[in-house]
Order: structure tokens, then C-alpha cells, then sequence
């Protein structure tokens, strides 16, 4: 793994985008892409990914943020729903394993991103409205970007960070997965393994 001198976090998820965004050929606009590190920047503390609700109790659960947004005024409205994309981004790119192995799933939760960007980006003024919209358009790209981004480094940090990801890849078919591994070396260029 080669050491990357940057200055900031932002920087640092920046230059991880830019590298899978290239892997995979989506083109997003580069203000997307700023929002996209700092997005990942933001949630780099745990604390600010896994706020609890209003009332200082447990996170607050997807579908209870969706009603929560369908309810406020058009300024929460946005607030809430843009959590609710950014939340939803993270974990099913993040923790795209675990959440397809959970009762809800990473479908829900893809769903349900999608579909508060989609509505920020109709209740949204200015330019912000297009990044919205963009990240509602290709909500499940993006996810397989960050998929692949928490799959390279897990697979890059250590054997069995490398055989987790070799083992999740087993068990989805995940070409996302399939591509880090083959480029990692773990695996031979044309995919899947011999019988």
C-alpha cells in the first residue's frame, strides 16, 4: 500500500474518489464529487454517522426519518431528507455486507436514499438541486464506488481484511468485489475461480 501525503481528510477521500470513480468510469460533476468527500469526511467520525434521534435516544431508524421528512416544514423537510441520502449512502456503500445479510437489506436502503435525494433535489433551490438530483440518479453507482473503496482498503490492510472481502465476494457474486480483488492480485484477470 503506498502512503499518500494530504493535508486534509477531505483531500484524502477526494483522491479515493477520483481513483474509483476512474476504475469504474461513472462520471459525476466535480461538485458532486466534492460533496461526495466531504460527505465521507463528515462521517469519518463515527459520532456524526450514528447520530442518535431528537430525543437523544438510539439512531433513528430509516423509515422514521422518511415519515419525519413527510411531516416538516419544506427547511426540515430538506435537512431530513438529505440525512437521510447521505445516511443511506454511506451505509450501503460501507457496510454493503452486512446490511445484504440484515432483515432490511441494502435494497431498502438504497430505495430509500434514492428517493430523499430525488426529493431534495425537487425542493431545493440553485445549483445544489443538480447535485441532488445527480446523486438520486445514480444513487446505486455511487454505492458500488463506495463499496469499492471500503473494499480496497479492507483489502489492502491485511490478509483477512483481504479474506473478508474474498469471502463477502463468495457469497454476493458482487463484480464491485470481483474487480478489487482481481486488481489486488487475489484473483485471476476474467474473473471467478477454477472448479
Amino acid at each position: 500500500m503506498d502512503l499518500v501525503a494530504v493535508t486534509s481528510l477531505k483531500q484524502f477521500f477526494k483522491s479515493l474518489l477520483d481513483e474509483a470513480l476512474g476504475q469504474t468510469g461513472l462520471d459525476v460533476a466535480e461538485v458532486t464529487e466534492f460533496y461526495l468527500a466531504n460527505l465521507l469526511a463528515e462521517f469519518a467520525a463515527a459520532d456524526r454517522l450514528f447520530a442518535p434521534d431528537e430525543a437523544g435516544g438510539a439512531e433513528e431508524p430509516l423509515a422514521l426519518l422518511y415519515h419525519r421528512a413527510q411531516v416538516a416544514e419544506r427547511e426540515d423537510r430538506i435537512r431530513i431528507l438529505r440525512r437521510l441520502g447521505d445516511v443511506s449512502l454511506y451505509k450501503a456503500g460501507f457496510f454493503a455486507g452486512a446490511l445484504r445479510e440484515s432483515v432490511v437489506g441494502q435494497g431498502y436502503t438504497i430505495d430509500m436514499g434514492r428517493a430523499a435525494y430525488t426529493q431534495v433535489a425537487t425542493l431545493a433551490r440553485g445549483g445544489f438541486a443538480l447535485v441532488y438530483d445527480e446523486l438520486g440518479r445514480k444513487f446505486r453507482p455511487l454505492v458500488e464506488v463506495l463499496e469499492g473503496i471500503a473494499a480496497r482498503s479492507a483489502a489492502r490492510s491485511s490478509p483477512a481484511g483481504a479474506l473478508q472481502v474474498f469471502e463477502s465476494w463468495r457469497r454476493t457474486g458482487s463484480d464491485t468485489l470481483e474487480s478489487v480483488l482481481v486488481d489486488a492480485g487475489l484473483l485471476p484477470r476474467g474473473g471467478g475461480l477454477p472448479n
